[in-house]
């Protein structure tokens, strides 16, 4: 007879605890337990062996076919994957809610049936009417895409089995359950389990899974950080729910690098690819522009970027002024500000500090150390960078400029939008002679603002 006891585990974490505590001792998270069901057999030190008949054999024997990946019919989703679904692979999708993560999948769903595969939709969160009335509004219309309105995952085996689909889509994982554990849907042991399962029904049937998961209020993926360690690929669609423009990031991929980044627009008619990403983020720049407001070009994964970074600079009343970013980390606008003080002169000591990167972007890399100083810089000021200049370069604490990687990329990325002036850290080898942008050499802080002073003069 089984021996049933109960078990108190963190939502976020996964601790295990046979008693309720208030504070989990893992993830340092409050009020996160409950009581869940855990059920053992009496005779649980007998296992039972598996005879897998699966021969051993040499790396240097297996052999990949072309057919290995499958496109998803999105250049820029085919890039965040390292070049489409990998046959076998287990995918985690995860986002804020109405972000549009069900838009995506479905639209990508019509694109690899009308390619000529197989795929069964599992709405665990809707009816299968809800589904296609999406589907009519995207124009997604196929006769090899099955959609089952199901949450028990034995149910979704059995048409696994039955369908036998190429490509299987699980929406969402936090609304299936199975039933060999007996707590709700939703909770640490089921998403492990089912996760699990998942896991094997990829690996033994060759068939690519992709799994829609819920994100936390701290914008991290629910349920047990083993969660992300399971799976081949790890996707976050992110961007502000009130703009059109979404970012899809990969932060894990087995088979593909975790750098790059695929933009899309939600339109009317569902998600709309992005080809070039610089004129989206740039297509709400004036000619005229304000103190404070420069362009600066970025690299993600393999692209280069072109945004806009706003910065306002007003005195306060407060003993302590505000330090705000958004889209730039907060302790490097800190690092940055406190170098204007120290090399610059600039007494921001009772001036509030606000700055803005446009279009919903997060920018993390040094590189753009030197736009961000010239615009809270110029703010200050109340100088105008030029409309047509580009700036790149990372800032030390010494004041001094420091050279970025793929510069010349960066630099025909501005080129190529029509950026006649880019302020570059100054370089010890020769720059190629085929561009047609004027490049201004800056050693220091003090040499680039110098130069965007100077350049305002001359205009006027």
């Amino acid at each position: 007879m089984a021996k049933i006891k109960t078990k108190w585990v963190c939502q976020n974490c996964g601790y295990e605890t046979p008693k309720y505590i208030g504070r989990c001792p893992d993830c340092g998270s409050w009020s996160s337990f409950t009581e869940e069901t855990e059920v053992k057999n009496s005779n649980s030190s007998l296992q039972s062996v598996v005879i897998d008949n699966t021969p051993v054999c040499l790396i240097n024997e297996i052999e990949i076919t072309e057919s290995i990946k499958a496109s998803t019919g999105f250049e820029e989703f085919d890039r965040v994957l390292g070049g489409g679904l990998v046959q076998g692979s287990l995918v985690l999708l995860a986002g804020d809610p109405g972000i549009g993560k069900s838009t995506l999948l479905l639209q990508t769903a019509g694109n690899i049936c009308n390619n000529g595969k197989k795929l069964l939709y599992i709405c665990a969160e809707e009816s299968g009417s809800q589904v296609k009335l999406r589907a009519q509004r995207l124009n997604v219309n196929s006769d090899k895409l099955y959609v089952y309105s199901q949450t028990n995952l034995e149910n979704v085996l059995s048409q696994i089995d039955e369908i036998k689909p190429d490509i299987l889509v699980i929406d969402s994982v936090q609304s299936v359950y199975t039933s060999n554990i007996t707590s709700s849907s939703g909770s640490v042991s089921q998403i492990r389990e089912c996760t699990n399962i998942l896991m094997d029904i990829a690996k033994n049937k060759n068939i690519t899974v992709i799994v829609i998961g819920h994100v936390t209020k701290d914008g991290n993926i629910a349920g047990p950080k083993v969660l992300e360690h399971m799976v081949d690929t790890v996707i976050y669609f992110e961007g502000d729910k009130y703009k059109s423009q979404r970012l899809l990031r990969s932060i894990k991929n087995r088979f593909g690098s975790t750098n790059e980044i695929g933009v899309f627009n939600m339109a009317e008619n569902g998600l709309e690819e992005v080809s070039n990403p610089s004129e989206l983020f740039m297509n709400e720049r004036r000619d005229v522009v304000t103190p404070g407001s420069v362009i600066i070009s970025t690299l993600e994964g393999t692209r280069a970027l072109l945004v806009e970074i706003q910065a306002l600079v007003g005195t306060t009343s407060y003993p302590s002024p505000r330090r705000v970013s958004t889209g730039v980390e907060y302790n490097r606008l800190l690092q940055i500000i406190a170098v204007l003080e120290k090399r610059i002169g600039l007494n921001l000591s009772k001036h509030d500090v606000y700055v803005n990167v446009t279009g919903g972007i997060e920018i993390n890399e040094p590189a753009a150390d030197l736009g961000i100083a010239l615009a809270v810089a110029t703010c200050f000021r109340d100088v105008v960078v030029d409309s047509d200049c580009v700036i790149i370069g990372e800032i030390s604490l010494s004041g001094g400029i420091r050279n970025v990687s793929d510069l010349e990329k960066r630099i025909y990325e501005a080129q190529k939008l029509g950026f006649k002036k880019a302020i570059i850290p100054k370089l010890l080898k020769k720059l190629p002679d085929n561009f047609e942008i004027e490049i201004i050499q800056a050693e220091r802080l003090i040499d680039a603002i110098k130069a965007c002073v100077s350049s305002q003069k001359s205009k006027t």
